[in-house]
C-alpha cells in the first residue's frame, strides 16, 4: 500500500501526461482518416500551453479512421479513440465523448477542418473566467461568415433551420445549428438524460434542453472548406432535424424515432393506396387489398432501414430476416387496429374517432415491436 501511495505522489508532481487535462476537445468522426494527423497536429499548435486531449469518437469507419487515431494516441497520451460499432450518429457520438471526458471543460468540433481551431483559446478563456456556460462559434454575428465551407443551397437551407429553432424552440442564438462549441462539462452531465442521440444537431438539443438555464457566449468564425473525405450531411438529416424540433416542442414526450416512423407510416398508406388502384384494374378487390398491404409493408421496411434505423441498419440475409419480421409484426398490428376501433366505434357511434384511435394503436404496436424484435439493439 505504501509502495502504492509513493508512486501516485510522485505521479501527482510529474510534469506533462500525468497533469489531468484541462479541456477535452471531442471530434465524431466517419470516413476522416486523412484528417485525423492534421487536425492533432493543428490542435498541439494553438493550444500550446494548455493541458488539453482530443477524443475521436468514430463509428465504425470503413476507412480505418480509428486506427489512425489509435496508431496517434500510441505516441501521444493526450490522443484517445472510442470506436462505436453498431450505433451510429453524429449527436450521439458527441454525447458519449462528452461524457467521457473528466475535464471541466470540454468543446466540440469537427474533425473535416472546416471549424477554426484557432478559436479554442479564446472559448476556452471565456469559460474559465466564469463568464459562460456554453460558448458559440457562430456563423452570423459580426465578423462570421460562412465562407467557401457551404454552398448556396446548404447556407439558404441552413438560415431556414436557424429560423425554425429560434421560432419553434425559443433558443436565442445567432446560428442554432452551429456543430462548433465550448461548454462546463457538469452542464453536459446535467442536460445529458435528455438529449437525443440521434441527428447531427446537438449543440441545439443542449440549448434546448437547458430551457434557457445556460448563460451562452458567441464568438465570430468562418466556416472553412472541407480538405478531404466527405460530409456527414445527407437529405435524411433534414426529416431528423425536423423530427427534434416537434421532440422538443412536445417536451421530449415523443421520440425523434418514432416520429420518422410515423412519416413513414404515412408514405406507405399512399404506397398502399396506389397498389390498391393498380391492382383493381386486373384483380379482384380482396387480391388488390391484400397485394397492396404487402407492397406498403415492403416499402415501409425498406425505407425505415435505411432512415429511421439507420444505426441499426440491417444488410445481407440479415435484411431478409428483418423483412420477414416485420410482415409478422405489421400482421398483429393490423389485429390491434381493428381491435381498438371496432370498441371504441361500439362505444362511441364515431367513426372518425375509431379509426383514428385504431391506426394510432397499430403505429404504437408497429414501432415497439419492431424495435424489439426487427432492430433490436447488437
Amino acid at each position: 500500500m505504501q509502495l502504492t501511495e509513493t508512486a501516485l505522489n510522485e505521479a501527482e508532481t510529474q510534469p506533462g501526461p500525468f497533469e489531468p487535462a484541462e479541456l477535452t476537445v471531442v471530434l465524431p468522426t466517419y470516413n476522416e482518416s486523412a484528417n485525423v494527423p492534421l487536425i492533432v497536429e493543428k490542435l498541439d499548435a494553438v493550444l500550446a500551453g494548455i493541458r488539453w486531449e482530443a477524443i475521436f469518437v468514430d463509428d465504425n469507419s470503413p476507412d480505418g479512421t480509428a486506427e489512425v487515431a489509435k496508431e496517434i494516441a500510441r505516441r501521444d497520451p493526450r490522443v484517445r479513440c472510442i470506436k462505436r460499432v453498431g450505433r451510429r450518429g453524429l449527436s450521439g457520438a458527441c454525447v458519449e465523448g462528452m461524457l467521457a471526458s473528466s475535464a471541466p471543460f470540454v468543446a466540440v468540433m469537427d474533425a473535416d477542418l472546416q471549424h477554426d481551431e484557432s478559436l479554442l483559446p479564446r472559448m476556452l478563456g471565456l469559460l474559465r473566467a466564469d463568464e459562460a456556460d456554453l460558448v458559440v462559434a457562430s456563423r452570423f454575428v459580426e465578423g462570421g461568415t460562412v465562407g467557401e465551407g457551404l454552398s448556396a443551397t446548404r447556407a439558404w437551407g441552413s438560415g431556414v433551420a436557424n429560423g425554425l429553432a429560434r421560432t419553434l424552440l425559443g433558443v436565442e442564438l445567432s446560428d442554432p445549428m452551429s456543430g462548433f462549441f465550448a461548454i462546463r462539462r457538469e452542464k453536459v452531465d446535467e442536460v445529458a438524460p435528455k438529449l437525443s442521440s440521434q441527428g447531427f444537431k446537438i449543440m441545439l438539443d443542449i440549448a434546448a434542453s437547458a430551457k434557457g438555464a445556460l448563460r451562452v457566449r458567441e464568438l465570430p468564425f468562418v466556416f472553412r472548406e472541407r480538405l478531404h473525405g466527405e460530409s456527414k450531411l445527407d437529405t435524411l438529416v433534414t426529416m431528423e432535424y425536423l423530427g427534434l424540433l416537434v421532440s422538443k416542442l412536445t417536451r421530449d414526450l415523443v421520440s425523434v424515432r418514432f416520429l420518422m416512423f410515423g412519416l413513414v407510416g404515412a408514405s406507405g398508406v399512399v404506397v398502399h393506396l396506389t397498389s390498391l388502384r393498380a391492382g383493381l384494374v386486373a384483380m379482384p378487390f380482396d387480391y388488390s387489398q391484400l397485394l397492396a398491404t404487402f407492397v406498403a409493408m415492403t416499402w415501409n421496411f425498406f425505407l425505415n432501414n435505411h432512415l429511421t434505423y439507420r444505426d441499426r441498419r440491417l444488410r445481407g440475409f440479415a435484411a431478409v430476416k428483418g423483412l420477414i419480421s416485420f410482415y409478422i409484426v405489421c400482421s398483429v398490428g393490423v389485429i390491434a387496429n381493428v381491435g381498438v376501433a371496432d370498441w371504441i366505434y361500439g362505444m362511441d357511434s364515431s367513426w372518425w374517432l375509431a379509426g383514428t384511435a385504431g391506426a394510432a394503436m397499430g403505429a404504437v404496436w408497429n414501432y415497439a415491436a419492431s424495435s424489439v424484435l426487427t432492430w433490436r439493439k447488437t
